[in-house]
Protein backbone atom coordinates (compact mmCIF):
# COMPACT_ATOMS: atom_id res chain seq x y z
CA UNK A 1 0.00 0.00 0.00
CA UNK A 2 3.27 2.31 0.96
CA UNK A 3 4.38 1.73 -2.36
CA UNK A 4 1.36 2.59 -4.26
CA UNK A 5 1.08 5.95 -2.67
CA UNK A 6 4.85 6.64 -3.49
CA UNK A 7 4.29 5.72 -6.78
CA UNK A 8 0.78 8.05 -7.13
CA UNK A 9 2.72 10.77 -5.54
CA UNK A 10 5.41 10.60 -8.10
CA UNK A 11 2.55 10.34 -10.77
CA UNK A 12 1.10 13.63 -9.88
CA UNK A 13 4.55 15.19 -8.83
CA UNK A 14 5.41 14.48 -13.13
CA UNK A 15 2.26 15.35 -14.21
CA UNK A 16 2.69 18.71 -12.54
CA UNK A 17 6.29 19.42 -13.61
CA UNK A 18 5.75 18.87 -17.09
CA UNK A 19 2.55 20.61 -17.14
CA UNK A 20 4.23 23.70 -15.67
CA UNK A 21 7.68 23.07 -18.30
CA UNK A 22 4.82 23.20 -20.71
CA UNK A 23 2.76 26.57 -19.97
CA UNK A 24 6.22 28.09 -19.71
CA UNK A 25 6.58 27.01 -23.36
CA UNK A 26 3.40 28.26 -24.37
CA UNK A 27 3.85 31.58 -26.51
CA UNK A 28 1.68 34.77 -25.25
CA UNK A 29 -1.74 35.02 -26.87
CA UNK A 30 -1.97 37.34 -29.18
CA UNK A 31 -3.72 40.27 -26.56
CA UNK A 32 -1.42 39.65 -24.20
CA UNK A 33 1.58 40.16 -26.62
CA UNK A 34 -0.26 43.70 -27.35
CA UNK A 35 -0.25 44.44 -23.62
CA UNK A 36 3.44 43.56 -23.53
CA UNK A 37 4.33 45.67 -26.63
CA UNK A 38 2.17 48.73 -25.76
CA UNK A 39 3.92 48.63 -22.23
CA UNK A 40 7.37 48.73 -24.05
CA UNK A 41 6.72 51.43 -26.33
CA UNK A 42 4.99 54.29 -23.35
CA UNK A 43 7.87 53.47 -21.04
CA UNK A 44 10.13 54.47 -23.87
CA UNK A 45 7.51 57.30 -25.37
CA UNK A 46 6.91 58.64 -21.77
CA UNK A 47 10.76 58.83 -20.93
CA UNK A 48 11.51 60.64 -24.25
CA UNK A 49 8.70 63.13 -23.22
CA UNK A 50 9.73 63.42 -19.62
CA UNK A 51 13.44 64.51 -20.83
CA UNK A 52 12.91 65.81 -24.05
CA UNK A 53 9.31 67.86 -24.74
CA UNK A 54 8.87 71.01 -24.20
CA UNK A 55 5.16 71.14 -25.74
CA UNK A 56 6.12 74.12 -27.43
CA UNK A 57 6.65 76.26 -24.10
CA UNK A 58 9.35 78.11 -26.40
CA UNK A 59 6.32 80.63 -27.79
CA UNK A 60 6.59 81.59 -24.20
CA UNK A 61 9.61 81.07 -22.22
CA UNK A 62 12.06 82.15 -26.01
CA UNK A 63 8.95 83.98 -28.25
CA UNK A 64 7.62 85.77 -25.31
CA UNK A 65 9.65 86.38 -21.97
CA UNK A 66 12.75 86.16 -24.31
CA UNK A 67 14.48 84.61 -21.71
CA UNK A 68 17.09 82.84 -24.59
CA UNK A 69 18.97 85.91 -24.62
CA UNK A 70 19.74 85.89 -21.12
CA UNK A 71 20.58 82.25 -20.78
CA UNK A 72 23.06 83.31 -24.18
CA UNK A 73 24.96 85.20 -21.53
CA UNK A 74 25.15 82.31 -18.99
CA UNK A 75 28.61 80.86 -18.55
CA UNK A 76 28.53 77.09 -17.61
CA UNK A 77 29.88 77.91 -13.70
CA UNK A 78 26.74 80.23 -13.92
CA UNK A 79 24.42 77.78 -14.83
CA UNK A 80 25.46 74.91 -12.61
CA UNK A 81 25.67 77.97 -9.72
CA UNK A 82 21.85 78.31 -10.27
CA UNK A 83 21.34 74.58 -10.06
CA UNK A 84 21.26 73.68 -13.70
CA UNK A 85 22.76 70.29 -14.30
CA UNK A 86 24.67 68.51 -16.97
CA UNK A 87 23.98 65.10 -18.78
CA UNK A 88 27.38 63.96 -18.61
CA UNK A 89 25.78 60.92 -20.71
CA UNK A 90 24.45 63.78 -23.62
CA UNK A 91 28.61 64.41 -24.04
CA UNK A 92 31.20 63.28 -26.64
CA UNK A 93 33.96 61.45 -25.41
CA UNK A 94 36.21 63.80 -26.90
CA UNK A 95 34.36 66.55 -24.69
CA UNK A 96 34.61 64.26 -21.56
CA UNK A 97 38.11 64.09 -22.30
CA UNK A 98 39.14 68.18 -22.15
CA UNK A 99 37.09 68.15 -19.00
CA UNK A 100 39.30 65.73 -17.08
CA UNK A 101 42.12 67.84 -18.76
CA UNK A 102 40.85 71.27 -17.92
CA UNK A 103 40.63 72.64 -21.14
CA UNK A 104 36.89 73.82 -21.25
CA UNK A 105 36.38 76.84 -20.47
CA UNK A 106 33.32 77.01 -17.95
CA UNK A 107 33.35 80.62 -17.69
CA UNK A 108 32.90 81.22 -21.41
CA UNK A 109 29.04 81.67 -22.42
CA UNK A 110 29.91 79.63 -25.60
CA UNK A 111 30.04 76.66 -24.00
CA UNK A 112 27.07 76.98 -22.64
CA UNK A 113 25.38 77.20 -26.47
CA UNK A 114 27.35 73.92 -27.21
CA UNK A 115 25.83 72.07 -24.19
CA UNK A 116 22.85 73.11 -25.48
CA UNK A 117 23.73 71.95 -28.81
CA UNK A 118 24.22 68.90 -27.50
CA UNK A 119 20.74 68.19 -25.37
CA UNK A 120 23.67 68.04 -22.19
CA UNK A 121 21.30 70.59 -19.71
CA UNK A 122 18.73 68.43 -18.06
CA UNK A 123 15.63 69.82 -18.50
CA UNK A 124 16.56 72.76 -21.31
CA UNK A 125 16.37 72.76 -24.67
CA UNK A 126 17.68 75.35 -27.18
CA UNK A 127 16.70 76.04 -30.66
CA UNK A 128 19.41 77.19 -32.85
CA UNK A 129 20.22 79.03 -36.21
CA UNK A 130 23.35 78.04 -37.24
CA UNK A 131 25.47 78.62 -34.09
CA UNK A 132 23.13 81.52 -32.35
CA UNK A 133 20.94 80.75 -30.07
CA UNK A 134 17.01 81.73 -31.07
CA UNK A 135 14.82 80.48 -28.54
CA UNK A 136 14.67 78.19 -26.32
CA UNK A 137 12.29 76.12 -23.95
CA UNK A 138 12.10 73.80 -20.69
CA UNK A 139 11.03 69.98 -20.29
CA UNK A 140 9.49 67.86 -17.29
CA UNK A 141 13.13 67.16 -16.01
CA UNK A 142 13.80 70.70 -15.69
CA UNK A 143 12.11 70.27 -11.90
CA UNK A 144 11.81 66.86 -11.79
CA UNK A 145 15.40 65.49 -12.28
CA UNK A 146 18.76 66.01 -11.30
CA UNK A 147 22.19 63.99 -12.03
CA UNK A 148 24.24 61.69 -9.63
CA UNK A 149 27.38 64.00 -9.51
CA UNK A 150 29.60 61.23 -10.91
CA UNK A 151 31.56 63.42 -12.96
CA UNK A 152 31.34 66.49 -11.12
CA UNK A 153 28.77 68.92 -9.21
CA UNK A 154 26.38 69.15 -11.24
CA UNK A 155 27.09 66.59 -13.90
CA UNK A 156 26.76 63.42 -13.83
CA UNK A 157 23.91 61.14 -15.07
CA UNK A 158 20.78 61.66 -15.01
CA UNK A 159 18.31 60.89 -12.30
CA UNK A 160 15.02 61.01 -13.54
CA UNK A 161 11.94 61.62 -10.72
CA UNK A 162 14.42 63.37 -8.19
CA UNK A 163 13.92 66.71 -7.14
CA UNK A 164 16.74 69.43 -8.34
CA UNK A 165 17.09 70.52 -4.78
CA UNK A 166 19.63 73.33 -6.23
CA UNK A 167 17.83 74.61 -9.48
CA UNK A 168 16.62 78.11 -8.28
CA UNK A 169 13.64 78.69 -10.87
CA UNK A 170 13.28 82.05 -9.29
CA UNK A 171 16.52 83.62 -9.91
CA UNK A 172 16.74 82.03 -13.72
CA UNK A 173 13.41 83.06 -14.73
CA UNK A 174 14.00 86.72 -13.25
CA UNK A 175 17.06 87.09 -15.75
CA UNK A 176 14.36 86.94 -18.89
CA UNK A 177 14.61 90.62 -20.59
CA UNK A 178 10.39 90.79 -20.90
CA UNK A 179 8.51 89.74 -17.51
CA UNK A 180 5.55 92.56 -18.35
CA UNK A 181 3.67 89.62 -19.99
CA UNK A 182 4.24 88.16 -16.03
CA UNK A 183 3.16 91.80 -14.55
CA UNK A 184 0.50 91.81 -16.90
CA UNK A 185 -1.20 88.47 -15.68
CA UNK A 186 -0.47 88.75 -11.57
CA UNK A 187 -1.71 92.57 -12.22
CA UNK A 188 1.36 94.14 -10.70
CA UNK A 189 4.68 95.83 -11.65
CA UNK A 190 7.98 93.97 -13.24
CA UNK A 191 9.63 95.37 -10.54
CA UNK A 192 7.10 93.24 -8.23
CA UNK A 193 7.61 90.25 -9.91
CA UNK A 194 11.07 90.49 -9.53
CA UNK A 195 11.03 90.41 -5.77
CA UNK A 196 8.27 87.65 -5.83
CA UNK A 197 11.05 85.56 -7.48
CA UNK A 198 13.99 86.59 -5.78
CA UNK A 199 11.59 85.06 -2.69
CA UNK A 200 11.81 81.64 -3.70
CA UNK A 201 15.27 80.49 -3.64
CA UNK A 202 16.95 76.83 -4.70
CA UNK A 203 14.78 73.92 -5.09
CA UNK A 204 11.45 76.02 -4.33
CA UNK A 205 8.31 76.90 -6.67
CA UNK A 206 5.12 78.34 -6.44
CA UNK A 207 2.75 76.19 -8.74
CA UNK A 208 -0.42 78.52 -7.40
CA UNK A 209 1.08 81.92 -7.62
CA UNK A 210 -0.59 82.18 -11.64
CA UNK A 211 -4.04 80.68 -9.73
CA UNK A 212 -4.02 82.79 -6.57
CA UNK A 213 -1.66 85.55 -7.33
CA UNK A 214 -0.75 85.01 -3.39
CA UNK A 215 3.18 85.59 -3.50
CA UNK A 216 4.17 85.34 0.81
CA UNK A 217 2.24 83.99 2.95
CA UNK A 218 0.80 86.18 5.99
CA UNK A 219 3.96 85.69 7.89
CA UNK A 220 5.58 87.62 4.99
CA UNK A 221 7.66 84.39 4.26
CA UNK A 222 7.36 83.36 0.58
CA UNK A 223 4.53 81.03 -0.60
CA UNK A 224 6.89 78.98 -3.15
CA UNK A 225 6.83 75.21 -2.01
CA UNK A 226 9.65 72.74 -2.44
CA UNK A 227 9.76 70.69 -5.89
CA UNK A 228 8.61 67.62 -5.21
CA UNK A 229 9.57 64.34 -6.15
CA UNK A 230 8.32 62.50 -9.14
CA UNK A 231 9.11 58.91 -7.98
CA UNK A 232 8.02 56.24 -5.66
CA UNK A 233 3.68 57.60 -7.05
CA UNK A 234 2.38 54.31 -8.49
CA UNK A 235 -0.50 53.29 -6.45
CA UNK A 236 -0.22 56.80 -4.50
CA UNK A 237 -3.86 59.37 -5.01
CA UNK A 238 -2.46 62.85 -5.50
CA UNK A 239 0.48 64.11 -6.81
CA UNK A 240 1.31 66.84 -4.70
CA UNK A 241 2.00 68.24 -1.40
CA UNK A 242 -1.82 69.67 -1.13
CA UNK A 243 -4.96 67.95 -1.92
CA UNK A 244 -7.35 67.16 -4.81
CA UNK A 245 -5.99 69.04 -7.59
CA UNK A 246 -6.02 65.71 -8.60
CA UNK A 247 -3.45 62.24 -9.99
CA UNK A 248 -0.32 61.85 -11.35
CA UNK A 249 -1.92 62.53 -14.92
CA UNK A 250 -3.87 65.54 -13.82
CA UNK A 251 -0.91 67.29 -12.72
CA UNK A 252 1.12 66.78 -15.89
CA UNK A 253 -1.67 68.66 -17.99
CA UNK A 254 -1.78 71.19 -15.54
CA UNK A 255 2.05 71.69 -15.12
CA UNK A 256 2.44 71.71 -19.04
CA UNK A 257 -0.18 73.65 -19.84
CA UNK A 258 -0.44 76.34 -17.18
CA UNK A 259 3.12 76.31 -15.52
CA UNK A 260 5.85 75.39 -18.76
CA UNK A 261 3.00 77.53 -20.60
CA UNK A 262 2.98 74.60 -23.40
CA UNK A 263 0.42 74.88 -26.34
CA UNK A 264 -2.09 71.65 -25.14
CA UNK A 265 -6.18 71.49 -24.04
CA UNK A 266 -6.77 71.51 -19.97
CA UNK A 267 -10.09 71.87 -18.48
CA UNK A 268 -10.85 72.63 -15.14
CA UNK A 269 -13.94 74.55 -13.91
CA UNK A 270 -13.15 74.85 -10.22
CA UNK A 271 -10.34 77.71 -11.78
CA UNK A 272 -13.12 79.87 -12.73
CA UNK A 273 -13.81 80.61 -8.66
CA UNK A 274 -13.17 84.18 -9.39
CA UNK A 275 -12.69 84.71 -5.06
CA UNK A 276 -10.37 81.92 -5.05
CA UNK A 277 -8.63 81.53 -8.11
CA UNK A 278 -9.02 85.07 -9.34
CA UNK A 279 -5.25 85.32 -11.71
CA UNK A 280 -6.59 82.02 -13.16
CA UNK A 281 -10.18 83.19 -13.45
CA UNK A 282 -9.54 85.76 -15.53
CA UNK A 283 -6.89 84.13 -17.35
CA UNK A 284 -9.32 81.33 -18.49
CA UNK A 285 -6.72 78.40 -17.39
CA UNK A 286 -9.90 76.21 -16.79
CA UNK A 287 -10.71 76.39 -20.50
CA UNK A 288 -7.38 75.92 -22.28
CA UNK A 289 -7.60 74.77 -25.94
CA UNK A 290 -4.50 75.03 -28.37
CA UNK A 291 -4.58 73.85 -31.81
CA UNK A 292 -2.53 72.04 -32.73
CA UNK A 293 -2.70 70.62 -29.19
CA UNK A 294 0.84 69.24 -28.58
CA UNK A 295 0.42 67.93 -24.97
CA UNK A 296 -2.74 65.66 -24.78
CA UNK A 297 -1.53 62.75 -27.19
CA UNK A 298 1.66 62.29 -24.62
CA UNK A 299 -0.25 62.48 -21.19
CA UNK A 300 -0.80 58.43 -21.46
CA UNK A 301 2.87 57.49 -21.75
CA UNK A 302 4.25 60.46 -19.44
CA UNK A 303 1.89 58.90 -16.56
CA UNK A 304 2.98 55.69 -17.50
CA UNK A 305 6.92 56.42 -17.34
CA UNK A 306 6.49 58.55 -14.24
CA UNK A 307 4.58 55.62 -12.52
CA UNK A 308 7.08 53.29 -12.81
CA UNK A 309 9.87 55.67 -11.39
CA UNK A 310 10.87 54.20 -8.28
CA UNK A 311 12.15 55.88 -5.05
CA UNK A 312 15.66 55.21 -4.60
CA UNK A 313 17.30 52.96 -1.87
CA UNK A 314 19.33 54.76 0.70
CA UNK A 315 22.87 54.47 -0.17
CA UNK A 316 25.35 51.60 2.17
CA UNK A 317 25.67 53.65 5.24
CA UNK A 318 23.20 55.87 4.97
CA UNK A 319 21.20 54.81 8.51
CA UNK A 320 21.65 52.69 11.41
CA UNK A 321 20.28 49.44 10.83
CA UNK A 322 19.69 48.08 14.29
CA UNK A 323 17.98 51.32 15.11
CA UNK A 324 16.03 51.09 11.99
CA UNK A 325 14.54 47.58 12.88
CA UNK A 326 13.75 49.35 16.53
CA UNK A 327 12.14 52.08 14.60
CA UNK A 328 10.41 49.63 12.23
CA UNK A 329 8.77 48.53 15.43
CA UNK A 330 8.38 51.75 16.71
CA UNK A 331 6.56 53.59 13.31
CA UNK A 332 3.75 50.71 13.75
CA UNK A 333 3.22 51.12 17.32
CA UNK A 334 3.76 53.69 20.36
CA UNK A 335 4.35 56.40 17.22
CA UNK A 336 0.71 55.56 15.71
CA UNK A 337 2.52 56.68 11.99
CA UNK A 338 1.36 54.09 10.07
CA UNK A 339 -2.16 55.16 10.61
CA UNK A 340 -1.94 57.41 8.07
CA UNK A 341 1.36 55.87 6.34
CA UNK A 342 0.49 52.35 5.34
CA UNK A 343 2.92 50.33 4.34
CA UNK A 344 3.99 49.64 1.66
CA UNK A 345 2.32 52.38 -0.08
CA UNK A 346 3.66 54.93 2.95
CA UNK A 347 0.29 56.86 2.27
CA UNK A 348 -3.79 55.90 3.08
CA UNK A 349 -4.52 53.74 -0.34
CA UNK A 350 -7.46 55.90 -1.29
CA UNK A 351 -8.53 59.10 -0.51
CA UNK A 352 -4.71 60.65 1.45
CA UNK A 353 -6.11 63.98 2.72
CA UNK A 354 -5.45 65.82 5.86
CA UNK A 355 -7.19 69.14 6.95
CA UNK A 356 -4.33 71.00 8.60
CA UNK A 357 -5.61 70.83 12.07
CA UNK A 358 -5.32 67.10 11.72
CA UNK A 359 -1.12 67.28 11.49
CA UNK A 360 -1.05 70.52 13.81
CA UNK A 361 0.23 73.25 11.30
CA UNK A 362 -1.23 76.69 9.35
CA UNK A 363 -4.18 76.20 6.82
CA UNK A 364 -2.44 78.58 4.21
CA UNK A 365 -0.98 76.34 1.56
CA UNK A 366 -3.92 73.93 1.95
CA UNK A 367 -6.16 76.69 1.32
CA UNK A 368 -4.59 77.32 -1.54
CA UNK A 369 -5.52 73.85 -3.03
CA UNK A 370 -9.67 73.19 -4.06
CA UNK A 371 -10.23 71.09 -1.09
CA UNK A 372 -8.34 73.03 1.52
CA UNK A 373 -6.36 69.87 2.93
CA UNK A 374 -2.93 68.01 2.57
CA UNK A 375 -1.78 64.89 1.26
CA UNK A 376 -0.14 62.39 3.31
CA UNK A 377 3.57 62.74 1.18
CA UNK A 378 4.80 58.64 0.74
CA UNK A 379 8.00 58.38 2.91
CA UNK A 380 9.87 55.95 0.37
CA UNK A 381 13.06 57.83 -0.71
CA UNK A 382 12.59 60.10 2.14
CA UNK A 383 15.95 60.23 2.74
CA UNK A 384 16.58 62.31 -0.33
CA UNK A 385 14.46 65.03 1.15
CA UNK A 386 17.63 66.09 4.17
CA UNK A 387 19.00 68.88 2.23
CA UNK A 388 16.16 70.74 2.04
CA UNK A 389 13.97 69.99 4.54
CA UNK A 390 10.75 68.26 5.29
CA UNK A 391 6.75 69.11 4.71
CA UNK A 392 5.90 71.07 1.71
CA UNK A 393 7.80 74.57 2.32
CA UNK A 394 10.88 73.01 4.51
CA UNK A 395 9.62 74.19 7.62
CA UNK A 396 11.07 71.15 9.36
CA UNK A 397 14.98 71.03 8.87
CA UNK A 398 15.40 67.41 10.12
CA UNK A 399 13.45 64.39 10.88
CA UNK A 400 14.40 64.55 14.01
CA UNK A 401 12.25 67.93 13.98
CA UNK A 402 9.08 66.68 12.03
CA UNK A 403 9.03 63.27 14.95
CA UNK A 404 9.14 66.28 17.76
CA UNK A 405 6.25 68.00 16.28
CA UNK A 406 3.77 64.74 15.97
CA UNK A 407 5.52 63.99 19.81
CA UNK A 408 4.33 67.16 20.85
CA UNK A 409 0.80 67.41 19.00
CA UNK A 410 -0.32 63.68 19.30
CA UNK A 411 0.81 63.31 23.15
CA UNK A 412 3.08 60.44 22.06
CA UNK A 413 5.67 60.24 24.92
CA UNK A 414 8.41 59.42 22.74
CA UNK A 415 11.60 58.63 24.46
CA UNK A 416 14.80 60.11 23.04
CA UNK A 417 16.00 56.70 22.35
CA UNK A 418 12.70 55.82 20.49
CA UNK A 419 12.82 58.83 18.31
CA UNK A 420 16.46 58.30 17.33
CA UNK A 421 15.25 55.12 16.34
CA UNK A 422 12.86 56.00 13.99
CA UNK A 423 14.73 58.58 12.67
CA UNK A 424 17.02 55.95 11.30
CA UNK A 425 13.76 53.85 10.47
CA UNK A 426 12.84 56.66 7.91
CA UNK A 427 16.33 57.32 6.53
CA UNK A 428 16.25 53.20 5.64
CA UNK A 429 12.86 54.05 3.36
Amino acid sequence: MRKVSILIFILFASIFFYAAQASQRQPENNFDSQISANANAMMNQGRYTFRFDTFGDEAFWGGTLRLHEAIATVSPKQALAVGLKVDSGALPKEVIEALKRGQVNLNDPAVTAQLLQMNAVVGVKGFFSGNNLTSMGIQCAFCHSTVDDSFAAGIGKRLDGWANQDLNVGAIVALAPNLQPVADLLGTDVATVKKVLGSWGPGKFDAELFMDGKAFRPDGGSAATLIPPAFGLAGVNNHTWTGSWGSVTYWNAFVANLEMHGQGTFFDPRLDNKKRFPVAARAGFGHVRNNPDLITSKLPALQIYQLSIPAPKPPAGGFDASAAERGDEIFNNKAQCSTCHVEPLFTEPGWNLHTAADIGIDTFQADRAPDHRYRTTPLRGLWTHQKRGFYHDGRFRTLADVINHYDKHFNLGLTDQEKNDLVEYLKSL
